[in-house]
């Protein structure tokens, strides 16, 4: 694919190629969990599906290329994927993380890997001196987020690059929100990009998986040893699932992307809106940086109500979201970081990083955007309805 210098547009459908001995135009799936030997003392490609699967193994590549990197693994979710990456970590390592991450692998951090004693800081990624301050010598990883969730917080990744090279730390980054269409950290100097491909690069709400890319041949080789000792790998019917769907990823972020921007615009101008947090937008914090590392601002936006109940409000008045956890659907998904994504992080802490209970982030679907706007904008008018109503009975 690449050696054809194809765009990812024309890449993703041309992706895996015609199958040998039949010519499909779409890859086999291939359930077996064993394949027949034909000699004792030199097996074949395949041996057991844990170790590789023909159907796995195309997605493998696939994402691999995508990225820009020499392999790829696919795991059975997000969180397969990323814990599997934090096991090249050994006890007494420390690993350093920004702070507004993903309430799943803030759990992770903070209630398995420490009892491994795996030490861990949360440091605000933002603020390059912090960073620098924060490493030990005993750092590992320094794990980004960017644009972060839900807040949509900017990582300067050249510039965390930079000082993990000259600590020896390994880098990890979550691409989930971004895919490789949008932003490639490998070209950057990150060794690891994860994703929750559940999400865009699925697209349909239907499949659980995470993938994970390497440019680096050393780490590759440790993460082929960790995938295959611990298992988590994704099924051959699901591994097909994703590379269906990816192939459908450029027409779906582009409208996605487009349509956000345009609700981001509305809901800015909306009195019910206190905040919106979106990279498209000219005042958005680190938006300069988000542009020079990436080629759009990506189809998820988080907007702040004034509190719980005017989100209780809205949340029981639209009608075209679905009121859910995840993203990246074909549908727009309304989610509620409090009580569903960050629910795991203590209330404090949440507070802290200004996940409030007024903070609703939007995964933005392929839904006419007017029609959108229409249903958020009843949403919206339920809440000020119900303030003038309390203001009058007062």
């Amino acid at each position: 694919m690449n050696e054809n210098h194809y765009s990812q547009q024309t890449a993703l459908l041309h992706s895996s190629a015609l199958e040998d001995h039949t010519g499909a135009v779409s890859t086999p799936i291939y359930h077996s969990t064993t394949f027949h030997q034909t000699d004792i003392d030199l097996f074949g490609r395949y041996d057991y599906s844990r170790s590789g699967n023909p159907t796995r193994e195309v997605l493998e590549k696939v994402i691999a290329e995508l990225e820009g990197g020499i392999k790829g693994f696919a795991f059975s979710s997000g969180m397969a994927a990323i814990s599997t990456c934090f096991l090249m970590c050994s006890q007494g390592d420390h690993v350093l993380i920004s702070e507004e991450v993903y309430g799943g692998t803030y759990r992770l951090i903070t209630e398995v890997l420490n009892r491994f004693g795996i030490q861990y800081s949360f440091v605000d990624m933002k603020d390059l001196h912090e960073v620098a301050r924060s490493i030990k010598v005993n750092t590992k990883v320094i794990y980004m987020e960017t644009p972060s969730n839900p807040l949509l917080n900017i990582t300067d990744i050249e510039g965390v690059v930079k000082l993990a090279k000259a600590n020896g730390c390994f880098t990890f980054l979550d691409n989930t929100f971004m895919t490789p269409l949008l932003q490639q950290p490998l070209s950057l100097g990150v060794d690891v990009v994860l994703h929750s491909a559940t999400k865009f690069l699925a697209g349909h709400s239907d499949v659980l998986a995470g993938l994970v890319v390497t440019g680096n041949e050393d780490i590759a080789e440790k993460l082929s040893f960790l995938q295959n000792s611990f298992g988590a790998v994704l099924g051959p019917q699901d591994s097909w699932l994703l590379i269906r769907g990816m192939k459908t990823l450029h027409v779906r972020i582009s409208q996605s992307t487009e349509s956000a921007w345009k609700i981001a615009r509305f809901l800015e101008a909306r009195k019910e809106v206190e905040e919106v947090y979106y990279p498209g937008l000219s005042y958005h914090r680190g938006r300069e940086i988000h542009v020079r590392q990436s080629r759009g601002a990506g189809a998820v936006l988080s907007f702040r109500l004034e509190n719980g109940e005017a989100v209780r409000k809205l949340s029981k008045a639209v009608q075209l979201p679905a009121f859910a956890v995840s993203l990246g659907g074909v549908e727009t998904i309304l989610s509620y970081p409090a009580k569903m994504s960050h629910a795991s992080m203590p209330r404090e802490e949440r507070k802290r990083r200004g996940i409030t209970d007024g903070l609703l982030r939007l995964s933005v679907g392929l839904e006419n955007v007017d029609e959108l706007i229409e249903d958020l904008s009843m949403g919206l008018d339920r809440i000020r309805e119900s303030t003038v109503s309390k203001v009058i009975n007062f």
